[in-house]
């Protein structure tokens, strides 16, 4: 076996590597560490999910591993040190999902403007009449740059929306914040004046409860948030009272870790907070990126030469779209 799949690819994607490499589909795995730890010790590449996670001991039921690859972006369920140690490639395709991503954040907005929608969608075909919110002459505040917030903020813009922002590692006079048609405030400032937070920081452990009641104390009155970043960001409590005094209107926050608002939480009763299960980044056409850039990125590291692969590692992380000389995908899919 070259190749150990816990991880479903779309089937074009999945034939392709097949008729190049000895696959095996075993995506029960997952649920199974003593069985993936026996599979997995013939396997040169893993395509593995979220919650399977890298450690030096599952590295060392793998001695003939060369690639470890996800279809998601994170890699705080890798641990990169041992990896390197161990020239095993980690592989992930960093942007397959940032449209898709934006667009969650975009329709999340959205919905939160106009939850009269929502009641519909619920089968109430007869709810009273609500009194909505329109996005354009709105203010935004664009919480951390991260690559999905590049293509909401020209979303945003295009509706005519006023984007302020803030991001804890980038200057305000980086030149990204003009490209982006975005204002650089304080951090103060852009809770005091947005009408609507979107989230999507770069998680690190040393943001774990940054929005907490300092922060949110700032708040606009009426504010609706919206949210991809690790749940971990928020402080519970603090996110409770928010929500509770009518600082925070409504937020929708997509894939929340283990815990977050589960029952004896503070937000476990709030009900102008929404949870959805990573949905953002579960779309046909996010999936068919990822799963092509993955497949290339593997075959590319079992056949490549010692020298190809010492060139791969001195090279910056690549970028999703297809490199020169990949194989390309056949213009029409039929994704499943």
């Amino acid at each position: 076996m070259d190749i150990l799949l816990l991880e479903r690819l779309v089937p074009e994607a999945h034939a392709w590597l097949e008729a190049r490499h000895s696959v095996e589909s075993r995506p029960e795995l997952a649920g199974d560490p003593s069985a993936l730890r026996k599979a997995v010790y013939n396997a040169q590449a893993v395509i593995l999910p979220r919650k399977v996670v890298v450690t030096r001991e599952f590295l060392d039921f793998a001695p003939l591993l060369k690639a470890v690859a996800r279809m998601h972006v994170g890699t705080d369920n890798t641990d990169l040190e041992a990896c390197r140690e161990r020239n095993v490639r980690v592989i992930q395709a960093t942007t397959a999902n940032v449209r898709s991503n934006a667009e969650y954040l975009l329709a999340s907005l959205l919905l939160l403007y106009r939850r009269g929608i929502g009641s519909s969608l619920n089968g109430d075909r007869h709810a009273d009449i609500r009194l909505g919110r329109e996005l354009n002459g709105s203010t935004i505040g664009i919480f951390g740059l991260a690559p999905t917030a590049h293509t909401l903020a020209l979303m945003l813009s295009a509706l005519g929306a006023k984007l302020i922002g803030y991001d804890p590692a980038i200057h305000h006079t980086a030149p990204i914040w003009a490209r982006l048609q975005i204002q650089p405030v304080s951090l103060q400032d852009l809770m005091s004046t947005a009408d609507a937070v979107s989230v999507q920081v770069m998680y690190a452990s040393r943001y774990q409860n940054f929005i907490n009641d300092k922060l949110l104390a700032h708040c606009k009155p009426g504010q609706m948030w919206v949210g991809i970043s690790r749940s971990h960001l928020f402080d519970q409590e603090a996110l409770a009272r928010a929500l509770t005094d009518g600082r925070i209107e409504a937020c929708m926050i997509d894939g929340a870790e283990s815990g977050f608002a589960s029952r004896g939480s503070p937000l476990h009763e709030i009900e102008n907070l929404y949870i959805t299960p990573r949905l953002g980044s579960h779309t046909r056409e996010s999936r068919l990126r990822a799963s092509w850039y993955v497949v290339h990125r593997i075959h590319e590291t079992l056949t490549a030469t010692t020298s190809r692969l010492a060139q791969l590692d001195a090279m910056p992380s690549a970028p999703m779209d297809l490199e020169p000389g990949d194989p390309k995908p056949p213009p029409q899919f039929i994704v499943r």
